[in-house]
């Protein structure tokens, strides 16, 4: 899928910035389904609620704050610990290791830094099994933003501050278009990464929504291809 026209390129970055679930692996292994059906049976047990109404509950915050667990901390008053021990406690062995992502990162000039609403604990056990993990510098995760989640303004400038990023001279890869409008707003070159080709992926409509929108500046359903395509790029002479 070639990338959409766009008055930001990647001829100044200096700091690639990258989601985590459903960006760097690919969305069809739906790992995060794992992650969203024990999103449910928590609410189920937490609220004592029907699967049915929980799952409408789950998908109403997520959708309103960012993260189910934000919209249960604000409107039920809870304690995120024992959730995100609980959510995040699934089966990473779908995803298997990616020699051509790992080859494509480490050619990438420059930092690279995970920026997820997940926890840490649940990103490094994604980058080893990917075998990814010696190419990130660090993660930035829901507790380093003091559970505050992505889309928030707040959320950004905190991993800016922290890690020292210029957004002028960064680029966002994210799996939803609305978590890109403030790195857009930043001056960062954003990257949806959507779908591969027209598979079907456990996805409400406004997920998959916004690949058309301003802030918006490449779209790509292949991460690897990608790299490799805008590395070839940064090779050519001018």
């Amino acid at each position: 899928m070639p990338a959409s026209p766009s008055s930001r390129d990647f001829t100044k970055v200096e700091t690639w910035v990258f989601d985590l679930d459903n960006t760097l692996y690919s969305h069809h292994l739906n790992l995060w389904q794992q992650v969203d059906d024990r999103i449910r049976d928590f609410i189920v047990d937490f609220l004592k609620i029907p699967h049915d109404e929980a799952f409408r509950v789950q998908k109403d915050y997520y959708k309103r704050y960012g993260t189910t667990m934000r919209g249960l901390m604000t409107e039920h008053g809870l304690e995120p610990d024992d959730y995100l021990d609980y959510v995040h406690a699934i089966d990473h062995s779908p995803l298997t290791p990616n020699p051509a992502l790992g080859a494509a990162l480490e050619q990438l000039p420059g930092r690279k830094l995970i920026l997820t609403n997940g926890t840490r604990k649940h990103a490094d056990a994604v980058m080893k099994r990917l075998a990814v993990d010696g190419h990130f510098e660090d993660v930035f995760d829901i507790v380093a933003a003091d559970l505050e989640p992505k889309p928030s303004a707040r959320t950004y400038e905190r991993f800016l501050e922290r890690h020292k990023v210029d957004p002028g001279k960064s680029a966002m890869f994210e799996d939803l278009a609305r978590n890109l409008e403030v790195p857009d707003a930043l001056g960062m070159t954003t990257v949806l990464v959507v779908p591969e080709g027209q598979r079907e992926v456990f996805r409400e409509d406004w997920e998959l929504a916004g690949r058309d929108a301003p802030h918006v500046h490449h779209v790509t359903d292949d991460l690897v291809g990608f790299l490799n395509t805008l590395l070839a790029a940064r090779r050519r002479p001018a």
